[in-house]
């Protein structure tokens, strides 16, 4: 008992650091989607004016672009991949987490067009998933 006693102070700064650490990992995905792969453009609707309506953040789209040519698959709609979405209570978070580790469906099909087939280091997998996780 005494041992647990001797770590009671310690134990915020070690929940603090943990908290710390998944804040770097979410700042990290929101890099990685918003910046970097840009997904918003494709999976958040936008108004008349080409603004992103915000409160529908990630949380799918009509695409309002097509292929000049038909493309076998093609997606005009895209689906919400925030945490509170149907895609994630399918796949859950080691779904998501493969999926962008490899470009494979839990399933192991691909993804249609015009989404594409990602396969980023397990770090960065994970980190988008925090953060898209992180968005309700």
């Amino acid at each position: 008992m005494r041992r647990l006693c001797g770590l009671f102070p310690i134990f915020p700064f070690l929940l603090a650091l943990t908290a710390f650490g998944q804040d770097d990992k979410i700042a990290r995905g929101k890099y990685l989607v918003e910046e970097v792969a840009k997904c918003q453009d494709c999976h958040t609707p936008k108004m008349d004016n080409g603004n992103f309506i915000k409160s529908n953040w990630m949380k799918g789209a009509t695409l309002n672009l097509a292929p000049a040519a038909p493309v076998a698959g093609w997606h005009a709609i895209t689906p919400n991949v925030t945490g509170g979405g149907e895609l994630w209570k399918r796949w859950g978070d080691e779904g998501m987490v493969k999926f962008f580790e490899t470009g494979k469906t839990p399933r192991g099909g691909s993804p249609g067009p015009p989404m594409p087939a990602y396969t980023l280091k397990h770090e960065d997998a994970e980190a988008i998933v925090a953060f898209l996780k992180s968005l309700l």
